[in-house]
Order: C-alpha cells, then sequence, then structure tokens
C-alpha cells in the first residue's frame, strides 16, 4: 500500500481597509453674509435650500457646523472651491475638514 501524503490547507485572512471619511466644518465669523453661506451650501454642497438655511442657523448660533461627511477627495475637493469662492467675493468665511 502507498502512502498518503497529507494535505494541509492555509487560511488567508483578507483585510479590507475602506477609505477613512472626512466632515467638512464651516466655521462662524461676523463679516459673511449668512445668504452667501446658503449659496455655497446649496452651490457647492449640494443641500436643499431648506437645509442649507438649518445649517446656516447653525454654524451661526453654535459657532460650527459639520456641513456633510465625504471620501478625503471629495472632501478636500469641495472645501477647495467654497473657500476659493469665498476669498473670490472678500469673504474670510473659514471652513475645514477632519477625519469623521
Amino acid at each position: 500500500m502507498a502512502k498518503q501524503q497529507g494535505s494541509t490547507k492555509e487560511r488567508s485572512r483578507v483585510f479590507t481597509n475602506y477609505p477613512k471619511h472626512y466632515k467638512v466644518l464651516f466655521h462662524n465669523d461676523d463679516f459673511t453674509p449668512m445668504d452667501f453661506v446658503v449659496m455655497l451650501l446649496v452651490d457647492v454642497f449640494y443641500k436643499s435650500s431648506s437645509e442649507a438655511k438649518r445649517l446656516m442657523l447653525q454654524v451661526h448660533e453654535e459657532g460650527v457646523a459639520v456641513v456633510g461627511i465625504y471620501s478625503y477627495d471629495m472632501a478636500v475637493s469641495m472645501v477647495s472651491r467654497a473657500t476659493t469662492i469665498s476669498r473670490d467675493e472678500g469673504f474670510p468665511l473659514r471652513i475645514t475638514y477632519e477625519p469623521e
């Protein structure tokens, strides 16, 4: 009789790292008009008019508001675009992003 060689099975684990998400924050200042903030939220961040007004009031009353959670690339792109528009209009609106 021939000897049967044992076979061993290796198990490997596959770990999937999902991309981090980033919060985009609007910070209150005393110079940027509320209507301008609403316009940015609608045009750049694709918020509805009512959602944009709610977020603008939250920024005004609490000093800061999370306006969305995005992938890194989207967060950087949206913050850059909104900041450029703000500076072009002469407003010092501060918009930042941070890991969720």
